[in-house]
């Protein structure tokens, strides 16, 4: 399926001073689109209310979500799994957490079935967080039969994160 450009309209105030309601139409080009996703937006009563369009633009690709662990569920998720488990310690208001996230939601779908990505917020989960001694976030834990096996702070390349995984999934 070949992917076409898309032009779309801009309305740019003019720079006269006398024309201050005049408008000055610009077209700019957006990047070729690979495939436009719609989700509906749903209020906190839960009815929909309009759609949220996305395009995936050439050569970007679209992050994956990767699932929240919480007290509720250490347990069931990180303990008791039978795949090593590879846990993101963020905060919703932390920078580098933001900048790491697109990677953990990638090597969440390269390991897919190897291994299981969860984040937990370490704000709504500080107990958890003091358990395991987070002094820094972003951290990302490696479990494996429910012991805590390795531990890699901050926002690092994805290489340091695959050679960290590929020790315990016996790639």
């Amino acid at each position: 399926m070949a992917s076409s450009a898309l032009a779309v309209s801009v309305a740019k105030p003019a720079a006269s001073p006398t024309a201050a309601t005049a408008v000055i139409p610009q077209r700019r080009l957006l990047p070729q689109c690979r495939g436009v996703r719609a989700a509906p937006l749903r209020l906190r009563s839960g009815r929909a209310r309009g759609v949220s369009v996305a395009c995936a633009a050439q050569g970007q690709e679209i992050s994956f979500q990767v699932p929240d662990v919480t007290k509720s569920t250490w347990q069931s998720l990180v303990v008791e799994s039978e795949l090593p488990v590879l846990v993101e310690f963020w905060a919703s208001w932390c920078g580098p957490c933001k900048m790491i996230d697109p990677v953990i939601g990638k090597l969440s779908k390269e390991y897919e079935g190897k291994l299981n990505c969860y984040k937990l917020n370490t704000d709504e989960n500080l107990d958890i967080a003091t358990q395991f001694g987070i002094r820094s976030i972003p951290t990302m834990m490696i479990f494996k039969n429910g012991e805590k096996k390795d531990t890699v702070i901050g926002a690092v390349p994805e290489s340091t994160l695959v050679s960290s995984i590929d020790k315990y999934i016996g790639r």
